[in-house]
């Protein structure tokens, strides 16, 4: 095929690549060490690269030819790298063990930076074009986060924001939402961006030893949106996960009888709506989108009635029967939640507030809190993306992959959100990733432009493929085939040229 030919920059992806170390092996697909890999676009031609991230954990684990540092699914002993007794013990004055740096899950860009990004308090710069390794940085020196989303969302000024949980700092939990600007003061070029890194606000645990897992949360022009769901990490557990021999995953519970809070942020006072509003138990990984409609907040989420997925990723289920094994008991599903900030205080309990076109419904109860109820709009997709300049914004269309019955994607699919009308892209035998949309030099519309996917197929001996779609019709545009292996990837972001110094700068 044809690639068009503005279409110049890296697509930079991340995911777990390596799952044994000499006779040790991870229990879980996403404990796996990190494996970039990109794909560079040059005057229609295409580049493939890929390099595991040279992590402490990394190269602790090599050197000992075995696994010694611990990860979410596998916890490992003992740890020749540090005195790990001690570290085991300092939970009755601190928190929490020492976490990996083995930053899997994401891209970053913070400044003229990038970084590769787990859900820990570290972070590892990389360089876009050559895949090395740079520098660690730890949020913790500038924040007082424990763990951290792999999903932060960037305003019109280039900043970083993002959230993380502070685990019972100063005898509290809380969940604190921070900003990393994009540039820092004349003066002070040699600092890093994060020396100047602030908290917006922080929103106060329901509970001082159970907080709430969190993937991601949504951003509108005004708000930003932290949903509290019921799915928690118990930190007593946690703490003393190591002594009792488990892994950290295995102090993740979740409560299918308690609510789902929703917490709004006002971006400019910094302060939390007053009103409480809640739904049902749900676990979701991913926002979608958000936006803001005659006084209601919309948002889009793909949420899950249990928490199931995570299981399906221990590697013993991922084995050849797979298909049988990880039919998912729960479907993801696409919810749309219409939450009323403006209302007539005086509105009879028992009534619907939501005064939008939608099925969704938000109602008064008695004590003045409000029970919201979604829209559906599809089922069965997963790692949605869109055109990113729509973020915060009223928007039409969602790139995701399909996740029919089994967690891992067939197809990717464009939905439209509007008019629910859903088009697909898929093959036999393909297993594409996360689709990411990348918009023209003039689009006008939302959906001018490209969607990329990384495709590995079933059988080795068949290479695997970059896939560039024309994003308005999804027919294929053309492919790049790889004759290397290719790892199943998680996420990643496309680098426009100009955005990647050169290495003289």
């Amino acid at each position: 095929g044809q690639l068009p030919t503005w279409l110049q920059g890296i697509l930079l992806r991340n995911g777990p690549g390596m799952h044994t170390i000499g006779d040790s092996k991870y229990n879980h697909w996403f404990d796996g060490l990190a494996l970039l890999h990109s794909f560079t676009f040059k005057n229609g031609e295409v580049y493939y690269r890929s390099k595991y991230l040279r992590s402490d954990t990394y190269n602790c684990n090599i050197e000992a030819n075995r696994i010694v540092v611990s990860e979410f699914g596998t916890m490992a002993y003992p740890d020749p790298c540090k005195n790990i007794f001690a570290k085991a013990f300092s939970y009755l004055s601190h928190t929490i063990p020492e976490f990996t740096d083995n930053c899997l899950i994401n891209i970053m860009k913070a400044g003229n930076d990038f970084y590769a990004t787990g859900e820990t308090n570290f972070i590892r710069k990389i360089n876009p074009q050559t895949l090395e390794t740079l520098e660690k940085v730890d949020y913790n020196k500038y924040v007082a986060v424990n763990v951290a989303t792999s999903h932060p969302h960037y305003d019109s000024a280039g900043n970083v924001l993002n959230m993380g949980t502070s685990i019972v700092d100063k005898g509290k939990t809380k969940y604190l939402l921070f900003k990393i600007p994009s540039s820092v003061p004349e003066h002070e070029k040699k600092k890093s961006c994060f020396k100047h890194l602030e908290v917006v606000c922080s929103i106060p645990s329901r509970s001082l030893l159970h907080p709430s897992y969190y993937h991601s949360f949504g951003i509108t022009e005004n708000y930003i949106i932290f949903i509290e769901q019921p799915f928690r990490l118990d930190i007593v557990k946690m703490a003393t996960a190591y002594i009792r021999g488990v892994s950290w995953a295995s102090c993740l519970a979740f409560s299918k009888d308690d609510k789902t809070w929703f917490h709004f942020i006002d971006r400019k006072t910094k302060k939390e709506v007053s009103t409480k509003f809640y739904t049902d138990a749900m676990v979701f990984f991913h926002h979608v989108n958000a936006y803001e409609e005659d006084g209601h907040i919309i948002f889009d989420v793909i949420a899950y009635t249990d928490n199931s997925l995570y299981d399906m990723f221990y590697l013993k289920n991922l084995g050849k029967d797979f298909e049988e094994n990880a039919k998912l008991t729960s479907i993801p599903t696409c919810k749309r939640f219409v939450v009323p900030l403006q209302f007539d205080k005086d509105a009879e309990v028992d009534s619907n507030l939501v005064t939008l076109p939608t099925t969704a419904t938000a109602v008064k109860e008695k004590d003045g809190n409000i029970y919201c109820q979604p829209e559906i709009l599809c089922e069965g997709i997963e790692l949605p993306r869109i055109n990113y300049a729509y973020n915060g914004k009223k928007y039409k269309y969602v790139f995701a992959t399909q996740v029919q019955w089994s967690p891992v994607p067939t197809k990717i699919a464009k939905f439209n959100t509007q008019t629910k009308e859903m088009l697909h892209w898929g093959q036999d035998d393909c297993w594409p990733s996360e689709p990411i949309f990348v918009p023209s030099p003039d689009a006008k519309e939302e959906d001018d432009g490209v969607v990329l996917t990384c495709v590995v197929k079933t059988d080795p001996k068949d290479p695997p493929f970059l896939l560039v779609l024309d994003a308005k019709t999804f027919t294929e545009l053309g492919r790049a085939t790889v004759n290397v292996e290719m790892h199943m990837d998680l996420h990643g972001m496309f680098i426009p040229q100009q955005d990647v110094k050169t290495e003289t700068e």
